[in-house]
């Protein structure tokens, strides 16, 4: 946008064109400013020819203190006036603010705009930003450094790469999520602003974890167990340390070995030592994918 309204002289840019810092890109009529200008300057040279014949005076004793002040003074305003009216010729050519490339064209020459008007988006892609919102459960989990990995529909098949540079000190009331902020290096430029992404973070790798459907784990207050099947089939109480939780499934950090039986349905009804029967394999399917 233009820092002030005037009417679109010329373009200096074509549509969708790499530029750098400095370019400029629109010039708006300037004949206007440069009349404000030339009557601030002439009003400033007549303030200091007046200040100079009051200097003398002043030292002569011909004038009072407050009129030397006043003299002073009116010098003092017109030189600034003369700084602002430069200032505004100035905005009437806008310049890139930086590197980028430039968008649609949203003015013609000849018209008049505001402030207000946009007149063209310019990007950088060299650098692009993804954001994501992390429910709070995991936010302990996440690190300024930590990568991720992401999709686009565009561009099937492919995986791009960052780094997390910003976690939100705030928690979103309504969605329990934190806002998470990372760089994509993108120098080919296959990256745009606004594309949908399908997005990998990385929290935490173990190696050889232990993860059971979450409907195992019976809870009293902070304390959690599992009734586990031994060689007998029958169902012991086991204490166990709960780690991470996912959908469904949580991970067993200590209290159970890998290949070890639990019981995930009909736990309210068992006591220690009662003899269980397991389910066939087909009813056991919908928690297959909790194994260690």
């Amino acid at each position: 946008k233009a820092e002030e309204d005037g009417i679109v002289q010329e373009i200096h840019f074509d549509e969708g064109e790499e530029v750098q810092k400095g370019r400029l890109l629109v010039q708006l009529d300037k004949s206007k400013f440069a009349a404000v200008l030339d009557e601030a300057e002439a009003n400033l040279k007549l303030s200091e020819a007046n200040y100079e014949r009051a200097k003398q005076l002043f030292k002569d004793k011909l004038i009072s203190q407050q009129e030397f002040d006043q003299t002073v003074s009116t010098r003092a305003a017109n030189q600034a006036s003369v700084d602002l009216k430069r200032r505004l010729l100035g905005d009437a050519a806008v310049y890139a603010p930086f590197a980028g490339i430039v968008g649609a064209r949203q003015i013609s020459p000849g018209q008049v705009i505001t402030r207000n008007t946009p007149l063209t988006w310019l990007v950088d892609l060299k650098i692009v930003k993804v954001e994501v919102h992390v429910p709070e459960r995991y936010l302990r989990q996440i690190k300024v450094g930590q990568p991720l990995e992401f999709a686009v529909a565009a561009f099937p098949g492919e995986k791009f790469r960052g780094e997390t540079y910003f976690i939100s000190p705030q928690i979103d009331e309504n969605t329990r999520t934190a806002l998470v902020k990372a760089r994509i290096s993108n120098t080919d430029k296959k990256l745009r602003g606004g594309m949908f992404a399908s997005l990998d973070l990385t929290l935490q790798i173990r190696d050889d974890a232990i993860v059971i459907p979450e409907p195992a784990i019976m809870s009293s207050g902070d304390n959690f167990s599992v009734f586990v099947v031994d060689n007998q089939n029958n169902a012991q109480l086991r204490p166990i340390q709960v780690g991470l939780r996912l959908a469904g499934k949580a991970e067993v950090v200590k209290g159970l070995s890998a290949g070890e039986t639990v019981v995930v349905e009909g736990t309210q009804k068992l006591r220690p030592g009662a003899a269980v029967k397991l389910a066939p394999p087909e009813a056991a399917a919908p928690y297959s994918n909790a194994k260690s």
